[in-house]
């Protein structure tokens, strides 16, 4: 997300209506009633994440195109382990990236739907972005944590089958509320600070923590939130927890021990955990530079204010838990047990305005992602995806490509967003 984004994650299924978020679009490939499928691309594309259905006819024109599409389904169904198809019905093709396929499946007897993450592991990339997953996920078991159900595996390939969050985006829930408060804000930060204590009480580092990654499970206003996209994770011992010295995740969400090449540990999560609040507490992004090298000085110089809209109308309790979440000192930043002791969550904002955010939230995330749409348009890349790019890389690290266009929900891959990213201890 100022340019914005997006390994494990789990896709929602589609949402009836169209939700804006301060993400980038994804098209959705799924097969329809006749078992024929295709990619929609038919349609414009904008910043903002539209999920589309295709439609149940085609027109005369796209026959040939339907049945290259028919093709491509057989094809596609038939390179599944037959230990996977014999238990699971594939239902739509969800997204792909370098080393992974995502697609939702129904369990053949239960009827319940999951969905199944194939992962290459052919070259080195593939077998590391396929171990770290696969560790931390057979590890963790937390209801604000996307959970593993089971496991296959090929010489070649790795079947994940995950719980299916259907809830949609963190942010494309607050723009679909007709009202939304610092007591909103708060319930959703109580479930992802408990899941961060959860994590690094275990020692795992997320590293790619950002609002496409946090996920409702269901469409009621009562779901959990939980924390996906496993890829960029990582393993840190309590005895040396700023051993890390890897730069990888997304620009906008990096803390500044990372972009200042110095060790770091789990506080990069709480300063990703920072700026996730500020967004929600405002649309905006705190660090909102429009070139790679002045967002690295703004986060390097810690430079966000609270002076724009709707700030004014937020509580001073709220920008404390900001402020403490955003220190340039990774001593200095709260904890995630911390976090969960601040008086404004613990008072669930008890104390704060009852007045209504969404306005200039909504207003807020709409006018960043017609920026990021005229951008994309402006250099000449397709609607909704831009280049990648490397920082420069810092002595002695190894050189990670960051790239602001990952897959929605990081589904796919940390192999996109950080090439042949290595944790250094």
């Amino acid at each position: 997300m100022g340019s914005s984004t997006s390994k494990v994650g789990l896709l929602p299924e589609p949402p009836a209506k169209r939700g804006y978020f301060s993400g980038f679009m994804k098209s959705v490939v799924s097969f329809n009633k006749n078992k024929d499928f295709e990619e929609d691309q038919s349609k414009p594309r904008r910043a903002p994440h539209l999920w589309s259905r295709t439609q149940g006819h085609v027109s005369d024109g796209a026959a040939a195109r339907n049945r290259q599409a028919n093709k491509a389904e057989v094809k596609f169904r038939t390179t599944f382990d037959p230990r996977v198809t014999a238990r699971y019905d594939i239902k739509a093709l969800i997204g792909r990236g370098s080393f992974s396929h995502v697609v939702r499946v129904e369990h053949r007897h239960t009827r319940q739907p999951f969905a199944i993450k194939l992962l290459e592991v052919r070259g080195n990339e593939g077998r590391e972005l396929c171990r770290t997953e696969l560790g931390v996920l057979r590890r963790v078991r937390h209801a604000n944590i996307i959970r593993l159900e089971e496991v296959f595996q090929t010489p070649d390939r790795v079947y994940l089958v995950l719980e299916l969050a259907t809830g949609g985006e963190l942010l494309e829930r607050v723009v679909a509320r007709g009202s939304f408060t610092e007591r909103d804000a708060t319930r959703a930060l109580i479930m992802v600070s408990s899941g961060l204590r959860y994590l690094h009480s275990l020692g795992i580092v997320h590293r790619d923590l950002k609002p496409e990654n946090l996920l409702y499970y269901h469409p009621g206003p009562d779901s959990r939130l939980i924390i996906t996209d496993f890829g960029l994770a990582c393993w840190s011992s309590k005895r040396h927890d700023w051993a890390l010295r890897t730069l990888c995740g997304t620009p906008e969400y990096l803390a500044p021990e990372m972009v200042g090449g110095r060790p770091y540990g789990s506080a990069v999560d709480m300063w990703a955990l920072g700026v996730i609040s500020y967004i929600l507490l405002s649309g905006s992004m705190p660090f909102d530079q429009r070139s790679r090298p002045r967002l690295f000085r703004a986060i390097l110089r810690g430079s966000y204010s609270f002076h724009c809209e709707p700030w004014s109308s937020v509580s001073n309790q709220a920008k404390d838990f900001i402020e403490r979440l955003l220190s340039l000192s990774p001593e200095q930043r709260m904890t995630a047990q911390q976090a969960l002791a601040h008086p404004w969550l613990v008072g669930m904002a008890s104390d704060s305005s009852n007045r209504s955010l969404h306005r200039p939230i909504s207003q807020n995330l709409r006018q960043r992602a017609s920026r990021a749409s005229a951008r994309s348009h402006g250099s000449g890349s397709a609607p909704g995806s831009r280049s990648a790019a490397s920082p420069r890389s810092h002595p002695g690290h190894e050189s990670c490509q960051l790239d602001g266009n990952r897959l929605q929900h990081g589904v796919m891959g940390s192999a996109e967003t950080a090439r042949s990213c290595r944790n250094r201890r």
